[in-house]
């Protein structure tokens, strides 16, 4: 079964950056738009931003202005940078194939076990 590879989490404190990397099975990647989600404990899923195969990028709002999506389509790798990092921040991040809108349904397949963001002092 196919899945994506997150990496790049860790202990960050407030204010700090951290930069996360995601490697997508080809034949997904070459063929959707990429978002990295994340999820807080008893919190739902959520996506936070969202990349096309054209470049074209979407945000949340809780993180627009501080978080960059980008993918390098000959590593089938999109990445996450996330700058300016608040407590509010702290969930395990994912990447998977994602809604251009930012609007649910999720993608049901693919998922991998996320790379874990922590920021505190």
């Amino acid at each position: 079964q196919v899945h994506m590879v997150e990496s790049g989490g860790g202990l960050v404190q407030p204010g700090g950056s951290l930069r996360l990397s995601c490697v997508a099975p080809g034949s997904i990647f070459s063929t959707n738009a990429m978002g990295w989600y994340r999820q807080a404990p008893g919190k739902q899923r959520e996506l936070v931003a969202v990349i096309t195969r054209g470049g074209f990028t979407n945000y949340a709002d809780s993180v627009k202005g501080r978080f960059t999506i980008s993918r390098d389509n000959a590593k089938n790798t999109v990445y996450l940078q996330m700058n300016s990092l608040k407590p509010g921040d702290t969930a395990v991040y994912y990447c998977n194939v994602g809604p251009v809108t930012m609007r649910r349904p999720y993608p049901m397949d693919y998922w991998g076990v996320g790379t874990l963001v922590t920021v505190s002092s």
